[in-house]
């Protein structure tokens, strides 16, 4: 995907964080090739209530000690996969604010936070072993980009747009954020636990329904080859296959690998966000 090359003044973009665990998930969670798998299956979507030390639809936990002093050029520059989660955001601002507008509802940008082996997020503190995530709580997409090479190496979803794709679903969260979609769905899981992992399901598909309407309107950036490196990706990171048969379909949180495809190839098709709403709808 031929995207352009970010401009700092008009994106979000901070730095800083890792090493420390000073409460929430822990400095044990990632331990052990057999932990890293099953944490693989959060890793487009997290669910913050849960992985990041219990955080609900509240004020942000304080957070100390994450600041960086450089800027948003050097934080997009330091690697490769930075620069190109740098342009994707920047591509995923333009896309969304003009939808927002159309729709009347208030846009607010989201800030991309760089870090290293762990961060101290609005929801808690988290281990890059928990994979990309996005934080309602300060409107905040986290990512380590050692990631990627997991993503390549042990889920075989390889190529730039499945890199893409992360950020491009965890953007899809926070969509989920501004329309008011997360905290209904968290406020019906909480009324019916029993239907907690179902709803859960339903928004992670929805984001990635989003992800696939960003590109979708943005086709005329497509390469040859990326529609397939979506399909790959999202077919990697199904509960389904990422479980193993370990865990029943009962239990998923994320979706089956087809549901995952499915999800986003309807928003790949048709570029358009109101196909998203047969997964989550708000009223």
């Amino acid at each position: 995907m031929r995207l352009n090359r970010f401009d700092p003044s008009r994106i979000r973009v901070e730095g800083g964080g890792g090493g420390g665990f000073p409460g929430g998930m822990g400095g044990g969670v990632g331990c052990g090739s057999v932990v890293i798998a099953l944490i693989a299956a959060l890793v487009f979507g997290v669910d913050p209530s849960s992985m990041l030390g219990g955080m609900q639809s509240g004020a942000p936990t304080q957070v100390q000690g994450n600041g960086s002093q450089q800027s948003v050029e050097e934080l997009c520059t330091a690697n490769a996969y930075a620069t190109e989660a740098c342009n994707t955001l920047q591509s995923l601002d333009e896309t969304w604010a003009p939808e927002f507008q159309r729709a009347g509802i208030q846009f607010a940008q989201p800030t991309l936070k760089f870090y290293s082996g762990g961060v101290n997020s609005g929801c808690g503190a988290a281990s890059s072993a928990a994979g990309p995530f996005y934080c309602p709580a300060d409107q905040k997409i986290y990512i380590d980009t050692s990631f990627y090479d997991q993503l390549d190496r042990q889920l075989g979803a390889r190529g730039d747009f499945a890199r893409y794709y992360v950020v491009a679903h965890e953007y899809g969260h926070h969509i989920q954020t501004l329309t008011g979609v997360a905290d209904a769905v968290r406020s019906a899981q909480s009324q019916d636990p029993r239907s907690a992992n179902q709803l859960q399901v339903r928004m992670e598909l929805q984001a990635d329904c989003y992800a696939g309407v960003w590109a979708g309107k943005n086709r005329n950036l497509i390469e040859p080859g990326d529609f397939e490196e979506g399909m790959t990706a999202a077919s990697a990171i199904g509960d389904d296959r990422l479980t193993g048969g370990r865990v029943s379909s009962e239990n998923f949180t994320h979706g089956t690998s087809a549901q995952r495809m499915e999800a986003l190839r309807a928003g790949m098709e048709s570029a358009n966000d109101a196909v998203c709403d047969r997964y989550v709808q708000v009223r």
